[in-house]
């Protein structure tokens, strides 16, 4: 079955630097575009970044510049590297893959950044 497992989430300052992973399985990971979402605190949640089977990305305005998204397709993982942090990036992150007519996500992993 797809399982999608983050990591790498934790507390940083305003200013800091976090990379996130996502190991994935299940699936045709080559194959599938992947994406991260977020959802803050009484927020709905909200794309962050998406990259393709063919490595192309898209950002939400909010991180371009400042968050890039990767793929390793021989470990089956996505990553986020997060940069220049703000206080408004706390949220909970998500991975997702959209595959066989529906999205599977991950149980998210929390990213806190202190002011």
């Amino acid at each position: 079955q797809v399982q999608l497992v983050e990591s790498g989430g934790g507390l940083v300052q305003a200013g800091g630097s976090l990379r996130l992973s996502c190991a994935a399985s299940g699936f045709p990971f080559r194959r599938a575009a992947m994406s991260w979402y977020r959802q803050a605190p009484g927020k709905e949640r909200e794309s962050v970044a998406t990259i393709s089977a063919d490595s192309n990305t898209k950002y939400t305005d909010s991180v371009k510049g400042r968050f890039i998204i990767s793929r390793d397709n021989t470990k089956n993982t996505v990553y986020l590297y997060m940069k220049n942090l703000k206080p408004e990036d706390l949220a909970v992150y998500y991975c997702i893959v959209h595959y066989i007519g529906r999205d599977y996500w991950g149980q998210g992993t929390q990213v806190t950044v202190s002011s």
